[in-house]
């Protein structure tokens, strides 16, 4: 009752309203307070009371401690320096050694529990938070945060930054990494100036003297509880809230007239399709499951299926949460909605299960397995769910109804759906039997009992049907091919499995089909590839909704627009799945000419990747003359070739007798004519893919097969690729730098290299191993004190010795001791870096690599740090 009442009494002020970031101090906030550690220091090695506090806080900006947070001294300098200091203060010797051990001991290094159930709630409403420390490097050279990393959305640490508090600089760089006005942000710190330096620049602040007193300040700021919330709730967002006075009313009617107290209302903050609130009334807690607001999808948001189909399974001993009513009345609150029971338990939301030994990562995914086995095993007739659906041909079904969903909420050209929906219709799996299925079946989505591997509830049945349940496994398995970094779904694409103790994808599927007596299938990759055209669909729902203000979660927007990369990771194992069905055709004679010059005429070209025969009434996309592309790319093909004939062949000899001469190393004049001509006549940048540039603003637009036959046509001058800015290795890189760069190495390395005024290389090749296979490669990658410190020998690295080559982007080991072929990452490094040693051109069958010389492959070697320290290249982390 307390915690009911104290929601309902606070009046956020409007500073609260305007907050949308939370700053912490680290010591004596989230830590214990190392003041109040340096009075016991001193008590047990018999310092002087107050001499670590006086030397700290006396002696100006050059102080000893000063200087240590700003990154200004090593550990063995600071203690060398600040015993000398405490010596002048008591004139004798201070173990000043031991005191900084202790500072940093396992006790002070702890989290305040009470501040990390704050940081929770607080990231559960959906503010920004952030940690400014001033801290300092230990001996071993880490800088000393003891903090889970993943609780702030940014980290200010003065000895890696050079300033500290109270520098108002790094105030300002806080809130501009942060990217909020002071405003709207609230400083916690336990020392005055800090306090008082925060307050003359706009930020609200808190002074620290008790952390339990400071969350109930924080509390009443922000105005909504930091302790005892409900897990994975928040307040209901402005846009989806629910009248409460009808709603408690229904209560009443369900419940019973006798239930009475305060009704309390959240949401949860997962759930991207239906919304769902946590309601507390009386002695009751309850989960309320609602269609969204809006115009909707027709048979889409079905809350009614879901109130059906978990009666129904409760009764068939599914573990399911138990429901209470159902009102399809939408005047009682805008839609219709269902009442559960809330299932209090243990949701895992990252599936590497972080904290759990190797043995109870495998049971709770062994639980998992079974679970979704005993779903699948449910007597269809018994249950009363004969027709919940269709019988037969699911995924054909799944397919057209996901292409459909997808349609109507397009809002922008997904290449590789286009492909999919192209593909999947032609390589339906066989027949399997037809259970019942989640159709959102994943870690998530399951209650698990606090103390063992047991699950007590499966959620969200939105989605549920009759139809193929080898499709409820690969979904499942979705999370092993997703990054760890995926911002909506956390993957385990990048973990280790075997030392988690987590079965891979394969042990996991040969594991069920153990439970339900079935042999393994052979069309795997097909329902991997299903699975994830089905989340690329929901997320394009998802994202368009956002768009009107309809989406449940919060994280609609930035999880919405996902679906690209849902969409390509589906036509990767489309791909892997079209090499298993050719492997697995009878070797046939060839025939005469089964191919067609057929093109689709729309504004975006589209290609075939059918990996079966066509019938004679589905020709092939294979495109084997100019003739057979669409008209746009038929026109650059033309365009192309007039000026090929106009002006590169006649300027070959020029060009040729330019690279043997004494000034091949300077660009000629006339290439750079030409590529000025060619951009004018909107020949240029002509390679970039239509994948990676799908809105068309830096390239033609071209597919690869497009493409091919523009490049077949600039390989018959060894000049001609520079000349319309198609040469390599510029082209894999700005690719790489268009898909994947940051909009700051965009701009500085990107544009450039498309507007042709830089060139760059690709540092991959070493000379001790066999470099076409990046597990081999030795140049190493540490990070250490803000840079990246990099040690190797390159060569045979094109275009490094060309006087316009601005950047490399450089191969190396960052992680030695993970998998070997998760070890290497690429770093881009200006080629001006200090450390950077072009020793030699290197020449074959006489030829070196002057600007324009192709094949580029007579190349130079590049870095040769060895291992002396002063020769190190060091770039800017």
């Amino acid at each position: 009752m307390g915690f009911r009442w104290l929601l309902q009494a606070w009046v956020p002020r409007r500073a609260a309203r305007l907050c949308r970031a939370v700053v912490f101090d680290m010591g004596g906030v989230l830590l214990p307070s190392p003041y109040a550690r340096a009075r016991d220091w001193e008590v047990w090695n018999r310092v002087p009371p107050g001499t670590v506090q006086r030397a700290l806080i006396c002696g100006g900006d050059d102080r000893p401690w000063m200087k240590y947070v700003r990154g200004e001294l090593t550990a063995a300098e600071f203690v060398q320096a600040f015993a000398q200091q405490c010596f002048e203060i008591t004139n004798s010797p201070v173990p000043v050694d031991s005191f900084l051990s202790d500072l940093t001991s396992k006790e002070m290094s702890e989290q305040l529990p009470v501040m990390t159930e704050a940081i929770r709630c607080i990231r559960a409403e959906g503010l920004k938070t952030a940690v400014l420390s001033n801290n300092f490097y230990l001996h071993s050279g880490a800088s000393f945060l003891p903090l889970d990393r993943k609780q702030f959305d940014v980290i200010i640490e003065s000895c890696r930054e050079g300033i500290c508090k109270p520098d108002p600089r790094i105030y300002m760089l806080c809130l501009e990494r942060l990217g909020v006005q002071p405003n709207e942000s609230i400083f916690l710190d336990d020392i005055g100036q800090n306090l008082k330096a925060a307050a003359q620049l706009g930020m609200s602040t808190l002074k620290v003297d008790d952390p339990e007193v400071a969350v109930k300040e924080l509390e009443n700021f922000l105005g909504f509880p930091l302790r005892g919330a409900v897990p994975f709730t928040r307040s209901v967002r402005p846009t989806m809230e629910i009248p409460q006075v009808p709603l408690q009313k229904y209560l009443e009617n369900v419940l019973g007239s006798h239930t009475t107290g305060s009704l309390l209302v959240r949401q949860f903050s997962h759930g991207q399709s239906n919304p769902t609130y946590y309601v507390e009334y009386g002695d009751h807690r309850l989960v309320l499951r609602k269609k969204p607001p809006g115009k909707l999808l027709p048979s889409a948001h079905a809350v009614e299926r879901e109130y059906r189909v978990l009666r129904a399974l409760a009764e068939a001993g599914v573990p399911v949460p138990r429901v209470l009513a159902l009102c399809e009345d939408s005047s009682i609150i805008g839609t219709p909605f269902y009442l559960m029971e809330y299932c209090a338990g243990h949701v895992y939301k990252d599936p590497s299960l972080p904290g759990l030994e190797p043995s109870q990562r495998r049971a709770i995914y062994t639980a998992m397995n079974q679970v979704l086995a005993q779903i699948h095993s449910v007597d269809l007739k018994a249950a009363g769910l004969e027709d919940y659906g269709k019988h037969g041909n699911y995924v054909q079904r799944q397919v057209q109804t996901w292409t459909k969903q997808y349609r109507a909420t397009e809002t922008h050209t997904i290449p590789a759906m286009e492909r999919l929906i192209e593909w999947l219709p032609l390589h339906l799996p066989q027949a399997h039997q037809v259970t019942l299925v989640h159709g959102d079946f994943r870690l998530d989505n399951l209650i698990f009992h606090p103390e063992r591997p047991q699950v007590l509830a499966v959620l969200d049945w939105e989605l549920s049907t009759l139809g193929d349940p080898i499709s409820d496994v690969a979904y499942s398995c979705m999370a092993h091919y997703l990054p760890s970094s995926f911002s909506l779904l956390k993957g385990l694409g990048n973990c280790d499995l075997t030392h988690l103790g987590i079965p891979t994808a394969e042990e996991y599927f040969r594991t069920y089909c153990g439970h339900m007596g079935i042999p393994p299938i052979e069309d795997w990759n097909f329902y991997m590839a299903f699975s994830f055209f089905r989340v690329a669909a929901i997320l394009q729902g998802v994202y368009k909704r956002s768009l009107t203000g309809q989406a449940s979660s919060a994280t609609a927007e930035s999880g919405g627009k996902q679906a690209e990369s849902m969409a390509d990771l589906a036509w990767d194992f489309a791909t892997k799945e079209g090499f298993r069905v050719f492997k697995a055709m009878p070797a046939m004679k060839p025939s005469g000419r089964p191919y067609s010059t057929w093109a689709w005429q729309g504004p975006f070209p589209r290609r075939s990747y059918v990996t079966v025969p066509h019938s004679s009434s589905a020709p092939a996309h294979l495109i084997l003359s100019p003739e057979g592309l669409s008209d746009r790319a038929q026109d650059l093909y033309r365009r192309l070739r007039r000026f090929m004939d106009a002006h590169i062949y006649p300027a070959e000899q020029a060009l040729r007798d330019h690279q043997v001469s004494q000034t091949r190393w300077t660009p000629h004049p006339l290439v750079e004519e030409l590529k000025v001509k060619a951009k004018s006549e909107g020949l240029w940048n002509l390679f970039l893919p239509l994948e990676t540039d799908p809105e068309v603003r830096y390239g033609a637009g071209l597919t690869n097969l497009e493409y091919a036959h523009l490049c077949e046509l600039m390989g018959m001058s060894l000049h001609a690729p520079e000349i319309f800015n198609c040469s390599a290795p510029d082209t894999g890189n700005m690719e790489v730098l268009l898909r994947y760069g940051t909009e700051e190495q965009k701009e500085r390395w990107l544009q450039p290299l498309l507007d042709g005024e830089i060139r760059s290389c690709f540092a991959m090749t070493e000379p001790q191993v066999a470099s076409s296979d990046a597990t081999n490669i030795e140049s190493s990658i540490v990070e250490e004190g803000g840079f990246y410190i990099l040690n190797g020998h390159k060569w045979w690295i094109s275009g490094a010795l060309d006087p316009r080559c601005r950047l490399c982007v450089f191969m190396g080991k960052t992680n030695p001791g993970a998998p070997r072929h998760k070890q290497q990452s690429m770093l881009l490094v200006p080629m001006d870096t200090p450390g950077v040693t072009v020793t030699r051109p290197l020449s074959v069958y006489g030829l070196d690599d002057p600007p324009g010389e192709v094949p580029r492959g007579f190349w130079e070697a590049l870095g040769r740090a060895g291992h002396d320290p002063g020769r190190h290249c060091h770039v800017p982390s």
